[in-house]
């Protein structure tokens, strides 16, 4: 039932939802779909527009602050992160893994008209896309995994890991974009300095950077 709950909370991340739009989103029958949205409602999970349809609720704005600082990664990574973004011109993702999917944290947008817009928050599958390997515990002798057109047709990305005090791998950073302008080859192009703002946000944290 928790599983459903938590479909029902995703179905109206991107907009608000009403109870027809809860069925076809999480494929629930209605009447499962009414009775955990009211209770998640009673929970301030949920809430309820003038227009009566669901969305998010007050409760997950409290528990988003109270997880941000048990967990600052996104906050302590921000400067690595936006300078890699300045030394790239490309758009700049900061993934962690949550069973078979990666979540994306922090996104930080490509300056370029043309650009690859990863929304945060969004849940991506494992077994695609170079952070994902990544996150798997793929490793290369460079340091970095780089994917050309995995998960989306004519985008391009490289990865590197950030590692923890224990040697395991905390969160991938990732450098994404069109392959017109990251190459077939983004590893080559970006991999050190993906690499170096791993490194960066490591020290940031106190955990070993790779060699």
């Amino acid at each position: 039932m928790l599983d459903k709950a938590v479909h029902v909370l995703r179905a109206v991340a991107d907009q608000p939802q009403s109870l027809g739009g809860l069925q076809t989103e999480t494929g629930l029958p209605r009447a499962t779909a009414h009775r955990l949205a009211v209770a998640l409602e009673t929970q301030g999970l949920l809430r309820r527009g003038d227009d009566g349809r669901f969305d998010l609720g007050p409760e997950l704005a409290s528990l988003g602050r109270t997880a941000a600082e048990r967990f600052p990664l996104a906050g302590l990574a921000m400067p690595a992160l936006e300078a890699l973004r300045t030394a790239t011109d490309e758009s700049v993702q900061l993934f962690v893994r949550e069973g078979l999917h990666r979540r994306c944290v922090v996104s930080l947008q490509s300056p370029h008209a043309l650009r690859w817009i990863v929304p945060e928050g969004v849940l991506f599958p494992l077994e695609v896309g170079s952070a994902g390997r990544v996150l798997s515990g793929e490793t290369t002798v460079p340091g970095w995994v780089e994917s050309i057109e995995e998960r989306e047709s004519g985008v391009a990305s490289v990865s590197a890991p950030l590692i923890g005090t224990d040697g395991s791998v905390i969160a991938a950073v990732s450098v994404s974009g069109p392959v017109d302008r990251l190459t077939r080859g983004p590893g080559a192009r970006f991999g050190g300095q993906v690499i170096a703002a791993a490194d960066e946000i490591a020290r940031t944290l106190g955990t070993s950077p790779q060699g």
